[in-house]
C-alpha cells in the first residue's frame, strides 16, 4: 500500500516554480540525473572492494536511457548503489542543507531569469528536482545493493505531496521514469539525447547506452586523464561546473599527468570566489581522491595542506591499490608523497602565473589571499615558495589594485636601508594618511601597506625576506637620519620646535590626562606634518594581533603604546600657549583627549569612532565663538580605557 509523504515547505515552493518553468534550457535535466546515476555507481564501485555482501556484483557498471514514444515516457536506469525506502524520503523528500531555500532567495534575486535558472540548479543540490521541467509525473524505482532489501518507488507529480510503495526490481540501482510534458517530447528523439550527453557528460566515467545502441554515447574517457592539449576551455570548465556545482567558471585550472617520483592525473581548479562553498552542496573541502579511476574518497583533505583547500579537483593515483581503505589513506605512504608533489605543483604554478600573468594572478589574490598569507604562518616548510606569491599596495601605489611582490620593493630599496618597512591600517586610504610615513616620506623610503586584517597574523610568520627584516613603522627605535635622501620639500620644519620647558609643561599634561592608556609621553623625532602618533616600544610581531582579534569577535582590549608628539605642530604650539594662559581650561583637555583619540582611530584601533561625535562637537562649538567657561564638559565622553600591562601582547 502506498504511503503519502508532504514535501518540505521550500520543496513545494521550489517544485511550484519548476513545474510551471517555460525556459529554454531545460535539458539540464538530463545532465543532473546522469550526474546522480554515476555518483551511484561510484559508490557501488567503492562498495565492492571493500564489501563482498552486495546484491549482483557482476552487473555491468552502467546508464541506460530508453525512450518510449507511445507511452511518452523517457527512462533513465543505473546499476549503482540504489536507495532503501528511508533513503528515498531524505534524498528525495527533504533538502537538508536548506538547498531549495537558498536557491528560492537566488532566484528572486535573478528574477527568474531563464540563463540564471540554467546554472544554479545544481549550484544548490536541488537537481533532481530539475525535472520537473520536463515532467508531469516522475516515478523513481530504486533496489538498494544490500540483499535482502526491498525495492521501492518514489512517486510524484510535482505536487505538495508524493508516495512511496513496495516495487518490483529485478537488481539493484534505480530506474528513474519520466512522464514528459508535451512540449518536452523532443527529448524522446535519440540524436537530442545524444548530443545533449555529449555536450555535458562525456566525461563520465561510465557507458551511458542511448536506446539500443551497443556503443555508448559518451567517450567514458576520464577528463583527468586525457591529454590537456585534446581539451578546449569549455571542456574544463563544463567539467568544473559538474564536479563543484558551482555556476560560475573558474579563475584558473592546472591540469598534472605525471609519471615520476609516481603516477598520477590530477585536474585542479581555482574557483571564481571563495564565498561559492557558503552556498554550493559542495561545502566541504577537499579533493575528490581516485585510485585507478575509483573513486576513493569525495572529500580528501589531505592531498594538499590548509591553507590551499580553497582548490578543488580530482586527483587519480595509479601507485594506490584499489583495495585501500577510507580510513588508512591519510597514514599511506604514496599520500604523503602526493601531497608533496601536488603542494609542489600549485605553488610553482601560482608562481608562474604571478611572473607571466600578473593581471590573472591578482583575480586569483584578490580571492583567496588569506588562504596564502595563512600558509606563511601553518606552513613554514613552505614559505620560501609563498613568498613570491604575496603582493601588496604601498606608498608607491595609485589605487588600491597597483599591487607590488616583495621582490619588488626590495629591488626599490633607498640608499643605506636594510629593512622593510610596513604600516597597518584598516584600508589603502587610511594607510596613505598614517601619521607614521611622515618620516618614510620625508626621505623617500617606500613603505608597504598591510590593510587585511591577517596581515596581523601573517607577519608573525614573516619576520624576514631574504634577509630584510620586516619592520612596523610604528616601531618606536626606528632610526632613518642615514636612510635615504632628506627630499628639500621635507627636509625641514616650517617653524621651530616648542622651547623646553613649555614642551615638558604640556607633555606633564598630556601624561596627567591619559593616565595609564600610555606608555610613555614624548618628543617626536620623526613626526613633520601630524600633531602625533602612537608607537610601539615592543618589537613583538604579536601586538599587531589586535585588528585579527577583532575580526574574529574574540574580546579584545585595547595595546598600551606611547604617544609621540611633534614639538614644531601649530596644534602644539596653540595647546601650549592655552595651558599657559589658562591651565584650568577645560578645552585643554578636551584637545588631549581627541589628540590621543585621533591617533587611535589613524592606527585603526579605536574600538568605538561614534564615541567622538560628542567631544568633536564640543571642540567645534568652542572653535565657533563658545566661551570655554560655557562648554558643557561633562556630555564629552572618556577616551577608551587601556589594556593592562601584563596583557599588552
Amino acid at each position: 500500500m502506498a504511503e503519502t509523504f508532504t514535501f518540505q515547505a521550500e520543496i513545494q515552493q521550489l517544485l511550484d516554480i519548476l513545474v510551471h518553468s517555460l525556459y529554454t534550457e531545460r535539458e539540464i535535466f538530463l545532465r543532473e540525473l546522469i550526474s546522480n546515476a554515476s555518483d551511484a555507481l561510484s559508490r557501488i564501485q567503492f562498495e565492492q572492494l571493500t564489501n563482498r555482501d552486495i546484491l549482483d556484483p557482476d552487473a555491468e557498471l552502467a546508464i541506460e536511457i530508453k525512450a518510449d514514444e507511445s507511452a511518452g515516457t523517457l527512462t533513465i536506469s543505473d546499476t549503482g548503489i540504489g536507495m532503501t525506502h528511508d533513503e528515498l524520503v531524505n534524498n528525495l523528500g527533504v533538502i537538508a542543507r536548506s538547498g531549495a531555500k537558498a536557491f528560492l532567495e537566488k532566484l528572486r534575486e535573478s528574477s527568474g531569469s531563464g540563463a540564471v535558472l540554467q546554472d544554479v540548479i545544481g549550484q544548490f543540490g536541488v537537481g533532481f528536482y530539475s525535472v520537473f521541467m520536463v515532467a508531469d509525473k516522475v516515478r523513481v524505482v530504486s533496489r538498494s545493493y544490500q540483499p535482502g532489501e526491498q525495492a521501492y518507488a518514489w512517486e510524484s507529480t510535482g505536487g505538495a505531496t508524493y508516495t512511496i510503495e513496495p516495487a518490483e526490481r529485478e537488481v539493484r540501482g534505480t530506474d528513474v521514469i519520466i512522464h514528459l510534458k508535451e512540449d518536452a517530447k523532443t527529448f524522446l528523439q535519440p540524436w537530442t539525447l545524444k548530443d545533449i550527453i555529449r555536450r555535458h557528460s562525456d566525461y563520465i566515467a561510465f557507458p551511458i547506452y542511448v536506446g539500443d545502441d551497443e556503443q555508448p554515447a559518451n567517450k567514458q574517457t576520464a577528463i583527468w586523464r586525457q591529454d590537456p592539449k585534446d581539451i578546449t576551455e569549455e571542456q574544463y570548465n563544463d567539467f568544473y561546473k559538474m564536479l563543484t556545482l558551482d555556476w560560475e567558471a573558474p579563475l584558473h585550472h592546472l591540469h598534472v599527468r605525471a609519471d615520476v617520483p609516481l603516477q598520477f592525473y590530477a585536474l585542479l581548479y581555482i574557483p571564481s570566489s571563495p564565498e561559492r562553498s557558503l552556498l554550493s552542496p559542495r561545502k566541504e573541502p577537499g579533493l575528490k581522491l581516485y585510485a585507478r579511476k575509483v573513486l576513493i574518497q569525495d572529500y580528501n583533505t589531505d592531498l594538499l595542506p590548509e591553507y590551499l583547500q580553497f582548490v578543488q579537483g580530482v586527483v587519480d593515483s595509479e601507485d594506490l591499490p584499489l583495495n585501500v581503505s577510507r580510513e588508512s589513506v591519510q597514514t599511506n605512504r604514496v599520500m604523503v608523497n602526493l601531497k608533496k608533489t601536488l603542494t609542489g605543483r600549485v605553488l610553482a604554478d601560482l608562481k608562474r602565473l604571478a611572473q607571466k600573468n600578473r593581471d590573472s594572478y591578482l583575480k586569483i589574490y584578490a580571492a583567496f589571499s588569506r588562504f596564502i598569507k595563512q600558509g606563511v604562518v601553518v606552513s613554514p616548510v613552505d614559505r620560501t615558495d609563498i613568498e613570491p606569491l604575496l603582493f601588496f599596495a604601498s606608498t608607491r601605489s595609485e589605487t588600491p589594485e597597483q599591487l607590488f611582490s616583495l621582490d619588488e620593493y626590495v629591488e626599490r630599496l633607498a640608499a643605506n636601508q636594510d629593512d622593510i618597512y610596513y604600516v597597518m591600517a584598516d584600508d589603502f586610504y587610511t594607510a596613505s594618511r598614517s601619521p607614521h610615513l611622515d618620516a618614510f616620506r620625508a626621505r623617500g623610503i617606500e613603505v608597504l601597506y598591510l590593510t587585511d586584517p591577517v596581515d596581523s597574523f601573517m607577519v608573525m610568520g614573516l619576520p624576514d625576506y631574504k634577509g630584510h627584516k620586516l619592520r612596523s613603522v610604528d616601531d618606536a627605535n626606528i632610526d632613518l637620519r642615514d636612510i635615504g635622501e632628506a627630499r628639500e620639500d621635507e627636509a625641514a620644519p616650517a617653524r621651530e620646535n616648542l622651547p623646553e620647558d613649555s614642551f615638558n609643561a604640556l607633555r606633564q599634561r598630556f601624561a596627567d590626562v591619559l593616565g595609564e592608556r600610555v606608555r610613555d609621553v614624548r618628543q617626536s623625532k620623526t613626526l613633520t606634518r601630524s600633531p602625533a602618533r602612537l608607537v610601539s616600544d615592543d618589537e613583538n610581531a604579536a601586538r599587531n594581533m589586535f585588528r585579527l582579534n577583532r575580526l574574529l569577535d574574540r574580546e579584545v582590549e585595547l595595546p598600551i603604546k606611547s604617544l609621540e608628539l611633534n614639538p614644531h605642530h601649530p596644534l602644539m604650539y596653540n595647546l601650549s600657549a592655552m595651558l599657559a594662559a589658562s591651565p584650568g581650561s577645560p578645552l585643554v583637555n578636551l584637545v588631549i583627549e581627541q589628540v590621543f583619540e585621533t591617533a587611535l582611530l589613524q592606527d585603526g584601533i579605536h574600538p568605538d569612532p561614534a564615541a567622538m561625535a560628542d567631544r568633536l562637537t564640543l571642540l567645534m562649538q568652542a572653535a565657533t565663538g563658545t566661551p570655554a567657561a560655557e562648554l558643557d564638559i561633562a556630555d564629552a565622553p572618556p577616551s577608551p580605557p587601556a589594556a593592562p600591562d601584563d596583557e599588552n601582547a
